[in-house]
């Protein structure tokens, strides 16, 4: 049995699974902050205290690029542009908040940072409503 030749036809099935469900992952993530300025303060005060510049602004640029790359992951438009910001926010997270820390409360980071090098590399695959950034 030849598993590549049953499954690689669904290659770009499981593409849109992945960007919906890591899409989605960015979205409800981030919504919290969107909802109530007093938890995209609480952000803000949390990079404060891990070294980052202008706080407030790097937890409003933060929160919205993510919530809205997740938007471009789901609806399969800017797949690439989204994430590379993605890849860029993420290693920043990662070398600024988790450098040291536990692998338990590094990973959803590391996760977010390797499905977007993945979609900055690959696209958004064949199920997208743009093809401009495929």
């Amino acid at each position: 049995m030849n598993l590549q030749k049953i499954f690689s036809k669904y290659a770009d099935l499981s593409l849109l699974f992945l960007r919906i469900g890591f899409g989605i992952r960015l979205i409800w993530g981030t919504l919290d902050n969107i909802i109530s300025y007093d938890r995209m303060m609480e952000f803000a005060d949390f990079l404060g205290a891990n070294g980052f510049p202008f706080p407030i602004t790097s937890a409003f640029a933060s929160v919205y690029l993510q919530f809205a790359a997740g938007i471009c992951w789901v609806l399969g438009v800017w797949v690439r542009e989204s994430a590379l910001v993605m890849v860029a926010n993420f290693v920043i997270a990662i070398l600024m908040v988790h450098i040291g820390d536990s692998y338990i409360n590094t990973a959803p980071a590391i996760h977010l940072l390797t499905i977007s090098f993945f979609l900055l590399c690959y696209g958004g695959g064949k199920f997208v409503v743009s093809k401009a950034s495929n």
